[in-house]
């Protein structure tokens, strides 16, 4: 390995970048040749370059011998923008961490699953282990129990359907019809409780909130001994919510 390794790399990687903007100005595709021209490279070059990114999802070539920008390209994009997302409504979350004392969960209701897309937790405000994915825990959550309930009749019968209702503690609910019900009349609402149901010890408090079209839930973890307490933290919980959901409809 030589000294002029580091330069040589860098270069490739300007090269390549510049391949796939002029690829990204001609929305129909272009020909090598023409990008070869418009980026100032040697053909051959140009071919490799192209070749390495279409191999790794960055660029496609069309059928006619055109390229245009790849779907790993667009998968980038999308997570650099979920990633904004999430840096406009972390401070919501840090601070509703810090008046309620307890780690903060943020999830969204995408593509048929609840997902966590951000925890805040602490020091004094430890998160809960997530042993059991929230894809698979929904009817034992706070935050899943609560995008349930936000749920239409179909959208919950399909989520069920794709979900068995596993005995995780022993305050787990798994009978369908009594879920629903707790669904439909939670003492707290538009609040949801998870009372050890997901993980002993530990209570949790949720609430919806919304980016754009997708529906999400706003949570905190508690211990059991604080559950008197319930009231004071649904309030501060729904002034945070309403606080993420505007900051996630000013991106959109």
């Amino acid at each position: 390995m030589g000294a002029q390794d580091g330069p040589t790399l860098i270069t490739s990687v300007q090269r390549a970048f510049r391949l796939m903007e002029a690829v990204g100005a001609h929305e129909g595709g272009a020909p090598a040749k023409q990008l070869a021209r418009e980026v100032g490279l040697p053909l051959p070059t140009a071919y490799h370059l192209l070749r390495t990114l279409c191999h790794d999802g960055y660029v496609r070539k069309l059928d006619d011998g055109g390229f245009v920008l790849g779907d790993h390209l667009h998968s980038l994009s999308s997570g650099s923008r979920a990633q904004c997302l999430l840096t406009r409504v972390r401070p919501t979350l840090a601070g509703l961490r810090d008046e309620v004392s307890a780690a903060a969960y943020l999830t969204f209701y995408e593509d048929g699953e609840i997902r966590v897309a951000e925890i805040v937790d602490g020091p004094r405000a430890p998160r809960v282990d997530l042993w059991v994915g929230s894809e698979e825990a929904g009817h034992a959550t706070a935050l899943g129990k609560c995008v349930l309930r936000e749920l239409d009749g179909e959208g919950r019968q399909d989520y069920l359907s794709r979900h068995p209702l596993a005995d995780l503690t022993p305050h787990t609910v798994t009978d369908r019809p009594e879920l629903l019900r707790q669904l439909d009349d939670p003492p707290l609402a538009p609040a949801v409780t998870d009372l050890e149901e997901y993980v002993l010890g530990t209570v949790c408090l949720a609430v919806p909130v919304r980016c754009g079209d997708v529906l999400g839930s706003l949570g905190v973890s508690l211990p059991a001994g604080r559950l008197p307490h319930a009231e004071q933290v649904r309030s501060r919980l729904l002034a945070a919510a309403g606080r993420v959901t505007r900051s996630l409809s000013l991106t959109m």
